[in-house]
């Protein structure tokens, strides 16, 4: 098994660190399933606690420094760096009430990363309703001017905490392109605010087909913000666009390597929508795009 800093077998160091959704592996408890992502040759997760841990509470409450140290440990001892800390609510809910929860939740995640010694906490950009689900609205101006206003407070707890926050714009949300993505990112204004870059999510029935202009205008939008990379493959299916395992759909990846290669070195870079039965596939794959980058 190979991790960051270690050299592979052409005496080169190993410049890309490919990890996975702890809630993607094997069934068990956190503890158990460390050594699983070890055993299976990642260097990194993506961490939504409430995917993940049942045998805790998730709680905002039960965030202390004493559970993020304990669970340090865990990562720490299984040589396992913690990429994202998931938060994925929405800050466009139009319920007031439940909008400020949200917005606590995602200061309790901020404090708690800030001393678990993770990468960013990470979210999306939600939608105008309190079912978050895409309507046209969401593409709207006042739709985007909601988020930007409700995301204010929060990148102010990130940077009180010193921790990168990163937003992951997806098609059917409110930031649903790259430019969408750079007028956040101008009207907040803070060096705490990031990109959470994943192709396979700014695809859409629309626009799939011109899927290499749409990923090359991405990266030359984003490429200053880009904090972490997400990994997927997609097919079309029944008029659907289903996201899938990477090597398993239709995605070349080979220009996305190529600019993480020159461009971002030893970024982490987290598979999404493995099984257990093809992680390891999905991990082979990329590195050997990445190789040949």
């Amino acid at each position: 098994m190979q991790f960051c800093g270690e050299m592979n077998k052409e005496g080169m160091c190993d410049m890309v660190q490919i990890g996975i959704r702890l809630h993607d592996v094997e069934k068990g408890t956190i503890e158990e399933r460390l050594p699983i992502v070890q055993r299976k040759g990642f260097s990194c997760v993506h961490l939504a606690l409430s995917k993940t841990v049942q045998e805790y509470s998730v709680k905002n409450a039960a965030l202390t420094p004493g559970y993020a140290m304990y669970l340090r440990k865990l990562f720490v001892k299984s040589n396992i760096n913690i990429a994202v800390l998931g938060c994925y609510l929405n800050l466009a809910n139009p319920n007031q009430k439940k909008l400020a929860e949200i917005q606590q939740t995602y200061y309790a995640h901020i404090r708690f990363a800030s001393q678990l010694g993770c990468g960013v906490v990470g979210t999306e950009t939600g939608a105008p309703n309190e079912a978050y689900v895409y309507e046209p609205a969401s593409h709207g101006e006042e739709a985007l001017q909601t988020f930007i206003e409700n995301l204010r407070p929060v990148i102010a707890c990130a940077e009180k905490f010193g921790v990168v926050f990163a937003i992951e714009p997806v098609w059917n949300h409110i930031v649903y392109n790259s430019k969408r993505a750079l007028e956040v990112l101008k009207a907040i204004d803070s060096p705490n605010l990031q990109i959470i870059f994943d192709p396979v999510n700014l695809l859409s029935l629309e626009n799939y087909e011109n899927r290499e202009a749409v990923i090359d205008r991405a990266i030359e939008d984003l490429d200053a913000y880009i904090a972490v990379v997400h990994i997927k493959d997609f097919c079309i299916e029944q008029g659907k666009l289903i996201s899938v395992a990477a090597g398993t759909g239709v995605m070349d990846y080979s220009q996305i390597m190529k600019f993480i290669k020159q461009e971002k070195p030893f970024v982490q870079v987290t598979l999404e929508d493995t099984v257990p039965e093809n992680a390891e596939m999905a991990r082979e794959f990329i590195q050997r795009v990445y190789d040949k980058a």
